[in-house]
């Protein structure tokens, strides 16, 4: 289990395939190693890492190089599928039991990726939109929490087919999302919390919660329900963050 805090930056040096469409990678995790002040990382054989967010296992240590093995379920459905030798990747290990929970709860069961649709970068912050697959479209609320390739961020809005992140310069600077970039790929986990509330709503009471196109009216006006992203139909993603004028609802 993880807490979407990346500890350090690490860079993929190795993918060698290993039939029925698996892969063994091989991660230079040397900045784990420093973040520990220790000549070689915190970690052993069987250890659990997440690497953009996907819980891997580490099968061996050679220096400042671990390996992993991917199956294809997993190359298929996350970036990693993509990747190449040379890209950065955020690294977390698994959070223990006296550790600090700073953000929240990451299964490292990455659910699908998606792409960066618009990014506005400003002196304080930068705002990323992001597309928004309907595979989590119901688990994904302004202000709850959500994984974009391994890190715990705030949702700010929802739009109909996207949903928009705000990145802090500590984030940008300790992340690999400082370096992504328009149309870029990346990996989404939404929050278990939800599935599993949707899982028993439709098990006993044959529920479940309402897509985008079917989605209930509100009380308040709200951005999402029929509403497309500014990002992908109109203005640039600063429309993302506005701040609620008189007789607006900020979402």
């Amino acid at each position: 289990m993880f807490t979407g805090i990346v500890e350090a930056v690490g860079s993929i040096v190795s993918i060698t395939g290993m039939g029925d469409g698996a892969a063994s990678i091989g991660i230079d995790v040397t900045a784990l190693a420093e973040v520990d002040g220790q000549a070689a990382p915190r970690l052993r054989r069987g250890d659990s890492l997440a690497v953009d967010g996907v819980c891997l296992t580490v099968t061996a240590l050679e220096g400042s190089v671990v390996w992993v093995d991917a199956m294809r379920e997993t190359l298929e459905r996350t970036t990693l599928g993509v990747a190449r030798p040379g890209r950065a990747v955020n690294l977390e290990r698994a959070v223990s039991a006296d550790g600090r929970f700073g953000g929240h709860l990451v299964q490292g069961h990455v659910d699908t990726t998606a792409e960066i649709a618009a990014r506005d970068r400003h002196e304080h912050y930068d705002v990323v939109v992001i597309t928004l697959p309907d595979r989590i479209a119901d688990y994904v609320v302004s202000k709850g929490a959500i994984a974009v390739d391994g890190v715990s961020l705030t949702v700010v809005d929802v739009w109909e087919d996207a949903f928009s992140v705000g990145l802090i310069p500590t984030t940008i600077e300790a992340t690999t999302l400082g370096r992504r970039r328009v149309g870029d790929l990346v990996n989404l986990e939404a929050d278990v919390f939800a599935k599993y509330a949707e899982r028993l709503l439709s098990r006993r009471f044959g529920w479940r919660a309402a897509g985008p196109a079917e989605a209930e009216p509100t009380a308040a006006p709200v951005r999402r329900p029929g509403a497309a992203s500014p990002a992908l139909h109109g203005p640039t993603a600063a429309a993302a963050v506005g701040m609620a004028g008189p007789g607006e609802v900020q979402p």
